[in-house]
């Protein structure tokens, strides 16, 4: 017996319905470059929304934020000694995330 449906999943599976507001975390120094990266996110919404938006200049105010604080995050590249806890904080503040490539 055949299925006519597969049984993967191609987007990613988030924790929950959206809310009509979503909750985004944009961490760095030019904040009207990581705005930009907000364009079209997510494709599949039905009606617009309003973003909650929060800024981080430093990655160590990451930790100030509760678990899953975040429906997704924009955020600079760190250096590369900071790498490893700047990613595991992003991990565990928001659902989905982007990190940036440095300009210049």
């Amino acid at each position: 017996m055949t299925h006519p449906y597969p049984l993967f999943r191609l987007a990613p599976i988030t924790h929950g319905a959206l809310c009509s507001s979503p909750r985004i975390l944009l961490g760095g120094l030019h904040q009207p470059t990581l705005l930009r990266y907000l364009d079209g996110w997510p494709k599949r919404w039905p009606l617009s929304r309003s973003f909650q938006i929060r800024f981080a200049l430093q990655y160590e105010e990451l930790r100030q934020f509760d678990r899953d604080a975040f429906d997704f995050a924009v955020i600079e590249a760190p250096t590369a000694d900071t790498v490893t806890p700047v990613i595991h904080e992003l991990v565990r503040v928001a659902r989905q995330g982007i990190i940036t490539r440095r300009q210049g």
